[in-house]
């Protein structure tokens, strides 16, 4: 099903990805037929992803409507906000993107990797400006978060007022002194809020998130304390966590080297753009840092979650050319433990303490704080706010439920607090709403330079050969009579030894021949209904036997 064209003054929700998951944040509003997205985000490929590089929304519920898409709107620069634009640009309709400074230098990057430079039409604001969008009006204002220039919207539509929080959280002391504009937030509530969609993150955590300087305050305490090299593992779009690491170690005299693809990009646009200033003559290279005393050395670098070929892991496996773990150096793991990749992270630790490295991680410094806020900063967005209705966003599914019902327990009227899923859309107006048929969403994958060919049968097949290993049955038969001319022979990956296991491979081939004498020579022409019966006896020799279950694939060769 296609998203139809919509009439009258209502305002149409369409989450197109980012409910109901972390990542893939894409939303859809359409008024008086023209639609506005905002965000257009990516996701890091899951466990059972096997050999996928990234996932990005399915916007088939945009298929004919291109004509009618007059911008996207983005909140922040980071992957589950902008990765996805490079893919689906030219799908979208290549409509005008709106977004603040380092969020549109971010994307430009990403573009000219992409080779699509030139390509986007891109439109630079700043906050508390407002921008015709069509039958849109949005105004963008300041939000803190965990990347510099975050913003949050306020869309005017001929329903009513929108406001959308972006990712937030309400940093008090915030390191470039920008905080979220709660001024504006209290001034839409005294307009009068339709809508209000906000970010549900952290929404089971009491309280308020820590400020940002807390990490500064940490950095600060260890690195003092440090004899050999420091290496700070962090995310390279977090510009103030850079700032605190860069300004701890002026503070002690080290020396920085810049480490990682991302790393060193994102660091030269934010002190390009006047986001980062860290002196020129405290950044080293790698041939500086081989005449220096470890003592007088810190690397930022890349690969705090584990990633398999990031920096931080390969050299804490000894297989970085130039950087290497000695006995006495210290780690800084300044990140949080992302769900999914705990395992890779505790792996990565294990490894640095077995070269004599001493390492701080969430779970035992303060070196990592949340951008999103929590409970009390949520009520305190609903109390300057006071929509008439409310749509939790930005969140795994209990997340959006919590939420809702903090909203409920506010006052709000149960039916007004409405949790949705991909795919739901939801018509909003001042007299009521009304969900509509869902439409179909979902995830495409990316796969090398492959977009959305390899699916969830390509996937259960990857994941069947991981768990159980393959069987390959080559057999060839006469085109004419079906007589058998070779075969049939069996090779095994991730199966058996087929060293070892001469015997039983010997008694797997008797289960085909049989097969084969039992079927007439007309049967034995019909190739595939062959193949189907082979994968067949042999499933169940194999389940009878070992109590395995690998993938199957008979090749028939007719001559």
């Amino acid at each position: 099903m296609t998203l139809e064209p919509l009439h009258g003054d209502a305002l149409r929700l369409l989450p197109l990805g980012g409910l109901g998951e972390i990542g893939l944040n894409m939303m859809a509003l359409e008024c008086d037929g023209q639609i506005l997205i905002i965000d257009c985000g990516l996701m890091f490929p899951e466990a059972y992803m096997m050999g996928i590089d990234l996932v990005i929304p399915d916007i088939g519920a945009l298929d004919g409507r291109t004509a009618d898409i007059c911008a996207l709107v983005l909140t922040h620069g980071h992957e589950d906000h902008i990765g996805a634009i490079p893919f689906l640009l030219e799908r979208l309709g290549n409509p005008p993107i709106y977004g603040t400074g380092l969020t549109l230098a971010l994307l430009k990057n990403k573009l000219l990797e992409h080779r699509l430079e030139g390509r986007a039409d891109l439109h630079r604001v700043v906050p508390r400006q407002e921008v015709e969008l069509g039958s849109f009006r949005v105004e963008f204002f300041r939000a803190a978060h965990s990347i510099v220039d975050g913003a949050g919207l306020a869309i005017r539509t001929p329903a009513g007022l929108v406001v959308h929080t972006g990712d937030f959280k309400l940093d008090q002391t915030p390191v470039d002194g920008e905080r979220t504009d709660l001024t504006r937030l209290a001034a839409y509530g005294e307009e009068g809020v339709l809508l209000l969609l906000a970010d549900s993150t952290n929404v089971e955590r009491p309280g308020i998130t820590l400020s940002e300087r807390v990490v500064g305050e940490a950095f600060a305490a260890i690195l003092p304390t440090c004899t050999g090299k420091v290496i700070v593992a962090t995310f390279s779009s977090n510009i103030h966590r850079i700032q605190q690491v860069a300004d701890a170690a002026c503070a002690v005299g080290r020396k920085i080297l810049v480490n990682g693809r991302s790393m060193v990009a994102n660091i030269a646009i934010a002190r390009q753009l006047g986001y980062l200033a860290i002196p020129d003559d405290t950044l080293i290279d790698l041939r500086q840092m081989r005449d220096l005393p470890k003592e007088e050395v810190l690397i930022i670098t890349t690969g705090s979650q584990g990633e398999p070929m990031s920096s931080l892991v390969r050299i804490a496996m000894d297989d970085h050319k130039q950087i290497e773990v000695d006995p006495g150096d210290t780690v800084i793991l300044s990140s949080k433990f992302i769900p999914g990749n705990e395992k890779a992270i505790t792996t990565l630790i294990n490894h640095l303490y077995r070269r004599g490295a001493e390492v701080h991680y969430e779970t035992t410094s303060e070196i990592h704080v949340s951008g999103h806020a929590s409970q009390e900063e949520l009520k305190l967005v609903h109390s300057l706010v006071r929509p008439r209705y409310f749509v939790p966003v930005h969140g795994e599914y209990r997340h959006l439920v919590k939420h809702a019902a903090l909203a409920r327990s506010m006052g709000m009227a149960e039916e007004h607090a409405v949790v949705l899923e991909n795919g739901m859309p939801l018509l909003v107006s001042e007299n009521g709403l009304r969900r509509e048929e869902r439409v179909n969403t979902g995830r495409v994958f990316i796969d090398g330079k492959g977009v959305g060919d390899v699916g969830v049968m390509e996937l259960r097949d990857r994941s069947h050969l991981a768990n159980h290993g393959l069987v390959v049955v080559l057999l060839a038969l006469n085109q004419e009579s079906g007589a058998i001319v070779y075969g049939p022979e069996l090779f095994t990956k991730g199966f058996v030894p087929e060293e070892e296991s001469q015997e039983f491979l010997e008694e797997a081939k008797e289960v085909v021949r049989q097969l084969l004498a039992e079927h007439s020579r007309e049967a034995m022409t019909e190739w595939e209904e062959l193949r189907v019966e082979v994968r067949k006896a042999l499933r169940r020799f194999f389940n009878r036997t070992i109590q395995r279950r690998p993938l199957i694939l008979p090749v028939v060769l007719e001559l």
